[in-house]
């Protein structure tokens, strides 16, 4: 353990990859401070860098980049009242008021400090949890990695969509796309439409730039919203009285920390879902409630922190069974299989120094944070004045180069443009994007153990139960694929009259 820390020492302490961070980090504040341009857009546009760099620095450049985007969310949410990103949404609300309490340092100290803590909690339970974890999926076979796909892909469309009905729809697409190209059982091409770029498939990244960026640029340039003026006060110390504020509310600190690992390890849930929920959770255990929204600390420090411990958490599912945790982490799979890193248990034999070197990417990447946040929230907050037309047509180069880069083909750019409209289509009428990612990420792992899991049952399927952790498993995916039809007739013959 002692070689593999110093070699992961050697492969993050260097110049390249220190610098690396320093720009993803930069770069994250100032897309995560644009009203709009979130994390995950943030994300999927350096995508395309970090495919032509090195496994460490790649992956280095999407932690600092998410972090710091994730974070940066809550400037404009506390100075404009608009989120950067839905996770800042849960407590944007209560922000503004107390920035309109002449507080604006206050709340951007504590967002900054704690979601700081808040990722060093969520990387304690990923060195914790992951290598625990990655010793009982070495017992894994194709049946437990069927069941953990379809259990990964239920969760996903559950909690990422209000509208189950339209999540599944979203996931089912997903779950399309990925039959395009050959068939690994035959050889045969499927809904190649004649097409000889579709043969091997859709490549995820021109998808991820399409769904996530083109879209968000397509909404913003159909938005008819006027901007909001910007709050025009004096910002001082962000962290005065800082560790005050966190003995006064140890209680909201743990327990947001708590809910952000928990839920950032269930796959498809993330930062977002942990942020709601966390506000949601200190709003019911508070002495306090109807002083939420009106301008009270108890809510954000609780999401705040749960959102960044949401960061590190997700990636325990991705490394331990290559399950995407959230929409990031399903990115960082497809990076790792691209360089030939396969994730899951056997990660942790062959390449412990890359996971090792995530652990302190994490770390360098939250003291980033305070040092970074501190004089970013003075200085960057003025890139909220920076007018639509001129930042707009910029990031669509950047979506344009980036798609065009991963096969040096126009075809790349006309699939980014074709997920563009899809995204586009599905956000309008309230079709969740998430659940289709995952889909993609997940539908080929699935595809695989389930034709090899019939092969080598013969096609019993009592061999997809027999053994003690594909039956457990099976068991909570059954669950809740019933459970909405069991509570929907639970209510109908509740309510039917005698």
């Amino acid at each position: 353990m002692i070689d593999t820390l110093i070699q992961a020492f050697h492969l993050v302490f260097q110049p390249q990859v220190l610098l690396i961070m320093l720009a993803s980090s930069i770069y994250g504040i100032v897309i995560g401070a644009i009203p709009g341009l979130t994390a995950v857009m943030a994300v999927s546009l350096i995508m395309p860098i970090a495919i032509f760099l090195d496994p460490i620095p790649a992956l280095a450049a999407i932690i600092a980049c998410d972090a710091m985007a994730v974070f940066a969310g809550d400037i404009p949410g506390t100075l404009l009242r608009i989120p950067g990103t839905p996770a800042s949404g849960a407590y944007t609300d209560d922000s503004y008021k107390l920035t309109m309490q002449g507080k604006a340092e206050t709340v951007l100290g504590a967002n900054c400090f704690f979601s700081a803590m808040g990722g060093l909690v969520g990387l304690a339970a990923l060195v914790c949890a992951a290598p625990l974890l990655a010793n009982i999926a070495l017992k894994f076979s194709t049946y437990e990695y069927f069941w953990l796909s379809c259990l990964g892909l239920t969760c996903a469309t559950f909690m990422t969509s209000a509208d189950t009905v339209k999540g599944i729809a979203s996931m089912f697409l997903g779950l399309f796309i990925t039959t395009v190209g050959y068939d690994s059982l035959t050889g045969q091409p499927r809904f190649t439409l004649g097409v000889t770029e579709l043969l091997g498939g859709i490549h995820v990244i021109p998808v991820l730039i399409g769904l996530f960026a083109l879209s968000e640029i397509m909404r913003r340039v159909s938005s008819t919203t006027p901007p909001s003026a910007i709050y025009s006060g004096k910002i001082g110390n962000i962290y005065k009285g800082i560790f005050k504020t966190w003995r006064n509310h140890i209680p909201n600190f743990l327990r947001g920390n708590s809910i952000g690992v928990i839920v950032g390890a269930l796959p498809g849930a993330g930062a977002d879902i942990a942020a709601w929920l966390a506000y949601a959770i200190s709003k019911k255990f508070s002495k306090t409630p109807e002083k939420y929204g009106t301008g009270h600390m108890e809510g954000i420090i609780e999401s705040t922190s749960a959102n960044n411990a949401a960061l590190a958490s997700a990636w325990i599912p991705a490394f331990v069974f290559g399950i995407p945790g959230d929409v990031t982490t399903a990115m960082v799979i497809g990076i790792l299989f691209i360089k030939d890193l396969k994730p899951g248990p056997t990660a942790f034999i062959h390449h412990p120094e890359i996971i090792y070197g995530v652990f302190l990417c994490f770390l360098i990447a939250n003291i980033f944070m305070l040092i970074l946040g501190y004089y970013s929230i003075k200085t960057f907050r003025h890139i909220l004045r920076i007018p639509p037309f001129v930042l707009l047509p910029v990031i669509l180069v950047f979506c344009i180069v980036g798609a065009f880069s991963i096969n040096n083909s126009l075809f790349g750019v006309g699939i980014m443009l074709a997920f563009g409209i899809l995204g586009y289509i599905m956000e309008e009428n309230d079709f969740p994007i998430s659940p289709m990612l995952l889909a993609i990420v997940l539908g080929n792992l699935l595809e695989k153990n389930f034709i090899i899991s019939m092969v080598k049952s013969d096609g019993n399927w009592i061999d997809f139960f027999n053994r003690p952790i594909a039956g457990g498993l099976a068991a909570a995916a059954i669950f809740l694929w019933t459970y909405p039809a069991v509570k929907w007739l639970y209510r109908r013959l509740k309510t039917r009259p005698a």
